[in-house]
């Protein structure tokens, strides 16, 4: 076993195929956890797995919907089966949809992407939560955005609606369930160095030169340093903060 803060403890990452999953997944197995890893893209999956177990981590990946409560109950009855228990979630699961003017946006769309952003969180939460409150307690960080309850992009009205709903149902379930040991908080990045934050026909240089001037500190964030912020928020060095949305934009919101 990898030696670390986490050493002893158990993982779930959702949406780990997507690049902050990823990083949180790495993140957490540095520091001795073990993880299980889940999202729909299994051959994604397969390769946040394979440098975890090279590096003498514990991982293992799991096909979920977050949208079907069955497949999350069973996520989260895997982690604790492979691995004895559930100390830790990070539910990064998430898709962005289009960017339309409300008038004209696409219900389908809107359907998909409240019901994975926020449909999901709520199960991913509620399935994590059953377990952790009747084992001792846990941690949960969830995934919004500073599109939602912090700052505006037009024609993100579906992302953004589901991610302000993100905020304010983790303050709601942190109040719920604090009593019983289960702290719980989220995050809210900026622009992340990740396909969604490149639009539609922009390279990768045409992106970071906009963000050099859309931005106060220049540039676009790293996955890694969302995973350092969901570490921090995991670990008992936060063991005082609860139900807050941690915004991380690079001064965006500033």
């Amino acid at each position: 076993m990898m030696a670390g803060r986490f050493a002893g403890k158990v993982a779930l990452v959702t949406g780990a195929s997507g690049v902050v999953g990823r990083a949180a997944a790495l993140a957490y197995a540095r520091e001795g956890a073990a993880v299980l890893v889940a999202g729909r893209d299994t051959a994604r999956l397969a390769e946040v797995v394979k440098p975890i177990e090279e590096g003498g981590g514990r991982a293992s990946a799991f096909a979920a919907d977050v949208t079907r409560s069955a497949e999350v109950a069973a996520m989260v009855e895997a982690a604790v089966s492979r691995y004895g228990g559930l100390d830790m979630a990070f539910n990064a699961a998430g898709i962005f949809g289009t960017v339309a003017p409300l008038a004209d946006y696409d219900e389908e769309t809107w359907d998909d992407v409240v019901a994975v952003n926020l449909k999901g969180m709520f199960l991913a939460m509620k399935h994590e939560i059953a377990h952790m409150r009747s084992h001792g307690g846990g941690v949960i960080v969830n995934v919004a955005s500073n599109l939602g309850a912090h700052w505006r992009l037009p024609g993100a009205g579906a992302y953004a609606a589901s991610k302000a709903g993100v905020s304010f149902l983790t303050r709601t379930a942190a109040r719920d369930h604090i009593g019983e040991g289960v702290r719980i908080n989220s995050i809210s990045p900026g622009p992340i160095d990740s396909p969604m934050s490149t639009r539609p026909g922009e390279t990768r240089e045409d992106r970071d030169a906009r963000m050099r001037t859309a931005l106060p500190i220049g540039r676009v964030g790293t996955p890694e340093e969302i995973a350092a912020a969901v570490l921090w928020l995991s670990s008992p060095e936060s063991s005082f903060v609860v139900g807050q949305d941690h915004v991380i934009d690079g001064g965006a919101t500033a």
